[in-house]
């Protein structure tokens, strides 16, 4: 049997697995044996000229306060962000809000929007300075004996452990919502600075949060139906901009349509962390969520943190037998991967139902919410950190 090229290889180079390479490389002497393995990897002498070519992805990431130290200790935190300070949370036509200050929990802020893009050109920037092995591929992946062997298409390599962070959807729990996520960037005549907005209408979520690239501008999710999404994708901006006022209200003055807008379907898919003997499953590929409360990236981001944590002694003494650590790694994972899958599943359900009595029993909750702060409060930890084990 060949002795492995690798010693870890990280299929997919998006946040997660990115963060992990920095992660792995910045706790062990050869970090040349640490590859990650994506479609797309944005060269490091490339990154700052072709910025702006690079952003072509529509999304804005909601990172909690936890997510952005570890990216900063990564000197990884993109150039451009925006702070998210207080959440103002409501129900449409319904009484009960909350608010979800950052001063009541003794942090500088609950969280930062970034451009998925610009996250991502920073950590293949930070990468290409760590040692990592980077490699530009689509792989597959299967168990041979005593290692993983990936499939590049022109050339095959061997790993003792695998990572898949993206690229294939968990096999497992499966939840179709019946509801599309509606992209957008608005400008409003009257910003509120540091103020996210999460407002639960009939059809689904509305977030509105500030933008990277202005103070006046907010990125849109809003989840409703195909059909009303349909709907709001082909609207000219008159209409776009009446309609989410008419949805939203007049906390934020009048919009204006900033660019094109994009759809994107909504699905819950989550399965377990350990893969098989050799492969650990972490990011999109061990659990994609519904957008509500931003939680999906942090969660991930959670998963790298902790699988770096769990590894940090196997790769002293790569030679050793690392199932102790995958297994111990995927049991302690569990509790926070379920507990933050169950709270973005339950709610835009919950909210959505169209029962005036379910209605009113959420607007209860969000008034419990706002007028009992250790209730508050441990609903934000979870969002903002997780659940510890």
């Amino acid at each position: 049997m060949d002795t492995p090229t690798y010693d870890i290889a990280i299929s997919g180079a998006g946040p997660a697995g990115s963060a992990l390479a920095l992660i792995l490389a910045s706790k062990t002497p050869h970090p040349e044996r640490i590859a990650l393995v994506g479609r797309r990897i944005i060269a490091a002498q490339t990154a700052a000229s072709n910025q702006e070519a690079e952003m072509a992805d529509p999304r804005t990431l909601a990172l909690n306060h936890g997510s952005r130290i570890l990216l900063e200790q990564l000197n990884a935190w993109p150039r451009d962000s925006a702070d998210i300070n207080v959440v103002h949370v409501s129900q449409r036509g319904r009484l009960g809000r909350a608010l979800i200050d950052h001063a009541e929990l003794g942090v500088p802020r609950l969280g930062s929007v970034v451009a998925y893009d610009a996250l991502l050109t920073s950590l293949h920037h930070a990468l290409a300075g760590s040692g990592v092995t980077l490699i530009e591929a689509a792989p597959t992946m299967q168990v041979v004996p005593g290692q993983v062997e990936l499939n590049l298409g022109d050339r095959r390599i061997h790993s003792v452990l695998a990572v898949q962070s993206d690229g294939v959807r968990p096999q497992g729990v499966r939840r179709e919502y019946q509801q599309h996520a509606v992209l957008a960037t608005m400008r409003a005549s009257r910003p509120r600075q540091g103020w996210a907005f999460e407002r639960f209408t009939s059809q689904g979520p509305l977030a509105l949060l500030p933008h990277p690239e202005g103070s006046d501008l907010y990125g849109i999710v809003w989840c409703c139906s195909p059909a009303q999404a349909a709907t709001l994708s082909t609207m000219d901006d008159p209409n776009f901009e009446a309609t989410l006022h008419h949805t939203f209200g007049d906390r934020l003055g009048r919009f204006q349509s900033m660019g094109k807008r994009h759809v994107f379907p909504l699905s819950l898919h989550a399965g377990p962390s350990l893969i098989n003997a050799r492969t650990i499953a972490i990011g999109n590929a061990a659990q994609t969520l519904h957008p509500v409360a931003g939680q999906g990236l942090n969660l991930g981001l959670r998963d790298a943190a902790q699988l770096g944590q769990a590894l940090a002694q196997w790769l002293a003494k790569p030679g050793t037998d690392p199932s102790h650590q995958l297994e111990q790694f995927a049991r302690n994972r569990r509790p926070d991967r379920w507990l933050t899958a169950g709270i973005t599943d339950f709610l835009p359900r919950i909210f959505s139902t169209g029962n005036p009595l379910v209605e009113h029993a959420c607007g209860a909750a969000l008034l419990s919410l706002d007028l009992l702060p250790p209730l508050r409060n441990t609903l934000a930890r979870q969002l903002l950190q997780g659940l510890r084990t």
